[in-house]
């Protein structure tokens, strides 16, 4: 049998037909004015007796009109008939008030009804609801103060008027409020600059200037490029892609950190990027083969969820509902997440949403999305408390927030759930040949479309006019353009390029503020060993760090018989000295020679083997990207962050990567290309 729900507005309208009927009766003097409202009442409110979910309005309904039946009929006063508007309507207003004193305005349990329960506990759901039966309460004590002065068809027309605004103001604001609070920053910087790709173009002068050659800057560019901008390119470096880098060490070739890559899913925007480019997924990722090290215990992960299912069921075997539970959620919340990414190639953060597809898909975005939303105001240590009780089961769960940089407690769940558990979900990937390849290949497709990549060109400046961008300067040559993305640290873009002098003081402090994220120490190594037994990746959770076997991924990064090894772990920045310093090589040499041990645990006689040696400190990535501190992932990551819009202040100037939504990792950094491509195209739809 089908139940039918009611919805909130009809149920409300449906409460008022007693107060109608009485006062439209007790104005024409009709006694039985009192006693038709309380049958009505309490019909109403039988069958929330019974499920024990009263309504508070309707429970007001039968008390008073339970009051006023016995005072006019038991009693023969008529001061429930003479005064039906004044006294109904204060009677309201008690209810209104007292709703609100309890916590419970009375409106909510009305909105409860049209809106699933991830809405209920939502803050700003709160917030709203509050603030309509505060202008119901207005309302009702207005009625009651007109009723009670006035006694003419003014007065009818007028309470009724009141009503009516009630019942638009409750209807409209849920979405307007909701747009507000989620744009009203935003829209501060949602400028709009109009270039047009046909336009002929002078000598250095461009639709759009990309500042570094970051995955997100090149994904911005590439996809510029297809849709006909003309795009330049600056890098600083000798070679494209910033952390998404390889170098070669004699025989054998390293990435610069990139060893796992998602998004390559079916609706993943990596994927989307190389349908939308016609690059082939199979000629640039393979899928990554990964060991956990944990309490001793070597644990190969399944290349599919249900292995992981069963794996970790059979590990825990008290938690096996929970696991399948936990997994379940997992993976239709992070479909929701991706819901509506055909669209634009990526999902879209709440601002622009609401620019994008308007107010009502925002309203309605819990509703569609309920088991997404119901990960977002939780950090994901609440979510495994809400499941697990195993400690183990907890951690092992928890062994990708590498891939975040911080921990359970502070990770906001969705967070985790994206660049964590994805991984689970759909596996994570190598890149084929290095990722300088991948990096290539984006800047390649840029130069085959008209667009031009320059590298060992530094940008010294980006020019500004009246707080509008002109183009950059590298050394003694000025390119112009009146877009200019910058790919590089927003510190450094901000307090650099731009200038404190260009920008308001609070959004300076802003800036600084901002904590960076993380850094790593890196050691590769060319060993004369043939470790194809191994996995790619070996995370050992005991000990906190990193084996990487480049080579067990693309046998072409090291000759036959040898392999291309990385081994990463966690480091301060400021635990190094000045780079050049024979403190700091002393240093990098400690650090170097301890996390080679702690491998040879893994890997035996891994020492003696080795023919190559190199060690990247925070500080060398530093120096080769610019990144401050050498952060892996631009600015922290944990809950309560705030990154920079991808628009900024400065008319015309866009941030992609890492500094921006949705954050670090090849993936978030992809969104963020993606997103401002659609921004300077004006959101056309993808075709």
């Amino acid at each position: 049998m089908i139940k039918m729900k009611i919805p909130g507005m009809l149920r409300i309208l449906a409460s008022f037909v007693p107060w109608i009927i009485y006062w439209t009766l007790c104005g024409m003097g009709i006694r039985l004015g009192v006693a038709i409202p309380l049958a009505i009442s309490l019909f109403l409110l039988i069958p929330q007796i019974r499920k024990k979910d009263l309504s508070l309005i309707d429970l007001t309904s039968a008390l008073y009109f339970s009051m006023a039946t016995v005072c006019t009929f038991i009693f023969s006063s008529n001061v429930f008939v003479d005064n039906s508007g004044f006294l109904g309507y204060l009677a309201l207003f008690t209810m209104a008030l007292l709703s609100l004193a309890i916590k419970q305005p009375f409106t909510f349990q009305v909105s409860k009804r049209d809106y699933p329960e991830v809405y209920w506990k939502d803050k700003l759901f709160l917030t709203i609801n509050n603030v309509i039966t505060v202008v119901w309460a207005a309302i009702f004590l207005l009625n009651a103060a007109i009723f009670l002065l006035f006694k003419m068809l003014f007065t009818i027309i007028l309470s009724n008027t009141l009503i009516a605004l009630g019942v638009a103001f409750s209807k409209i604001l849920p979405s307007e409020a909701l747009a507000y609070f989620s744009s009203r920053e935003f829209k501060k910087y949602d400028w709009r600059v109009k270039v047009d790709p046909r336009k002929l173009k002078g000598e250095n002068e461009y639709d759009v200037i990309i500042v570094g050659s970051g995955i997100g800057g090149l994904t911005c560019g590439a996809l510029l490029s297809k849709r006909g901008y003309k795009v330049l390119v600056l890098e600083q470096h000798y070679q494209v892609g910033g952390y998404c880098s390889s170098f070669r060490r004699g025989d054998f070739v390293f990435n610069s950190g990139v060893e796992d890559v998602s998004g390559l899913w079916e609706k993943g925007p990596v994927n989307y990027l190389l349908k939308e480019l016609e690059l082939k997924k199979e000629e640039l990722f393979v899928r990554n083969t990964v060991r956990y090290i944990f309490k001793g215990d070597e644990i190969d992960m399944p290349a599919d969820l249900d292995g992981f299912v069963k794996l970790f069921s059979k590990m825990f075997p008290d938690e096996k509902e929970e696991i399948s539970a936990f997994f379940d959620e997992a993976k239709k919340a992070y479909a929701e997440c991706y819901k509506d990414a055909e669209i634009y190639g990526t999902p879209l953060p709440a601002e622009l949403i609401v620019k994008v597809f308007g107010k009502r898909k925002l309203l309605d975005y819990p509703k569609e999305h309920p088991y997404f939303y119901s990960w977002l105001n939780k950090t994901f240590q609440q979510e495994l408390d809400e499941h697990f009780k195993s400690k183990d089961l907890k951690v092992l769960l928890s062994a990708l927030l590498a891939y975040v940089g911080t921990e359970p407690e502070k990770t906001p769940a969705v967070g985790a759930l994206v660049a964590c558990i994805s991984y689970y979900l759909h596996g994570g990937y190598f890149m084929k040949g290095g990722a300088q390849k991948f990096a290539n290949s984006l800047r390649e497709y840029i130069e085959s479309h008209s667009g031009k990549v320059l590298v060992k060109h530094k940008v010294d400046k980006i020019l500004t006019e009246k707080g509008e961008v002109k183009g950059v300067k590298v050394g003694d040559k000025i390119f112009r353009s009146s877009i200019v993305v910058s790919n590089a640290n927003a510190k450094t873009t901000f307090l650099g390029l731009v200038g404190e002098d260009k920008l308001s003081r609070e959004f300076i402090e802003y800036v600084k503020g901002l904590r960076m994220s993380p850094s790593c120490f890196m050691v590769f190594l060319g060993v004369n060993m043939n470790l194809s037994n191994y996995p790619t990746l070996i995370k050992n959770l005991d000990e906190g760090y990193e084996i990487v076997i480049n080579s067990n991924a693309d046998p072409n990064l090291a000759p036959e018989g040898k392999a291309s090894i990385t081994l990463i772990t966690f480091a301060n920045y400021y635990d190094f000295p000045e780079r050049g310093t024979n403190e700091y090589l002393q240093k990098k040499e400690e650090f170097a020679k301890r996390l080679i041990e702690k491998a040879e645990e893994v890997i035996p006689n891994l020492s003696k083997h080795i023919v190559v040696r190199d060690a990247a400190t925070p500080k060398t990535l530093e120096r080769y990207t610019s990144m401050p501190e050498g952060a892996i992932y631009a600015f922290d990551q944990s809950i309560g962050t705030k990154r920079p819009y991808f628009k900024t202040p400065i008319k015309g100037l866009y941030l992609v990567g890492a500094s921006t939504f949705p954050g670090g990792g090849i993936e978030a950094v992809v969104i963020s290309g993606t997103i401002c491509a659609n921004d300077i195209c004006g959101w056309e739809v993808r075709k």
